[in-house]
């Protein structure tokens, strides 16, 4: 694509994408080259407190590489991933917070694997609370089948 300056094309096309939040735009440069953009809103920074105390801001790639490498292929699509950290997202900035803990964003993030993916769930776990046994394991699922079982009892 040659250069040229996203104030000289035109919008043909505007979409809202599937979160709501997003627009989808195809544009056109005066000599026909066609792109996308996407607008999105703006949310206030954010600041992760590590487990070691130094801070770091919140970063949505960052986020998405440890789910995509936890839950592998146990989801059908990429936009199923995408939904899936708009929710994350959405529920850390509900928070009200200007500074999350890391340990704040993995227990969203487990609790919305839980309800999603229960394999995902898992291996998510097992990195995030550094499982070093089998007992480890046996824990995280018994404390899953109880929540799934007291979930299940008052539906």
């Amino acid at each position: 694509m040659a250069n040229f300056n996203i104030g000289d094309s035109r919008v043909i096309e505007s979409r809202e994408v599937g979160d709501g939040m997003t627009i989808r735009r195809r544009r056109e440069t005066p000599d026909g080259q066609r792109f996308t953009t996407y607008e999105r809103v703006e949310k206030p920074n954010l600041a992760v407190v590590k487990k070691n105390g130094s801070r770091e801001l919140y970063d949505r790639d960052k986020l998405a590489i440890a789910i995509k490498r936890s839950v592998g292929k146990f989801f059908t699509s990429e936009v199923e991933v995408e939904e899936m950290i708009n929710d994350i997202e959405d529920r850390l900035y509900a928070l009200g917070e200007s500074e999350i803990t890391s340990r704040q964003i993995g227990d969203v993030v487990l609790d919305e694997l839980a309800k999603r993916n229960e394999v995902a769930f898992v291996r998510f776990a097992s990195v995030f609370h550094e499982f070093k046994t089998l007992d480890d394991f046996v824990h995280i699922l018994e404390q899953r089948l109880d929540a799934k079982k007291q979930s299940e009892s008052a539906a």
